[in-house]
């Protein structure tokens, strides 16, 4: 697994702990990262939406120098399925 999932995992952790939904992170070139009932760990199952960044933007989101719905806006964050688990995540990282 990439020190960029392991550091992820560690930092989502901290701020969300357990979630009511599930969503994954994809970070492309590096791995996923599954959120959901279950708490945050690296992996790639089935999601009620998938976000994809590459892992500058991703790194940027997590440590609070990139707005995330700007970079849905511009491209740089990709968003399929549920969009309210997104948004619901997007509040929990706030």
């Amino acid at each position: 697994m990439s020190d960029i999932i392991n550091e992820a995992v560690t930092q989502l952790s901290a701020k969300i702990g357990t979630f009511d939904g599930s969503v994954k992170f994809v970070i492309e070139d590096e791995g996923a990262i599954m959120v959901d009932s279950a708490g945050v760990r690296a992996g790639d199952e089935e999601a009620e939406c998938t976000m994809t960044a590459d892992a500058e933007t991703f790194k940027g989101i997590l440590d609070g120098d990139v707005n995330p719905t700007s970079a849905f806006m511009t491209g740089k964050l990709s968003v399929d399925g549920d969009m309210g688990q997104a948004m619901k995540l997007g509040a929990e990282l706030s």
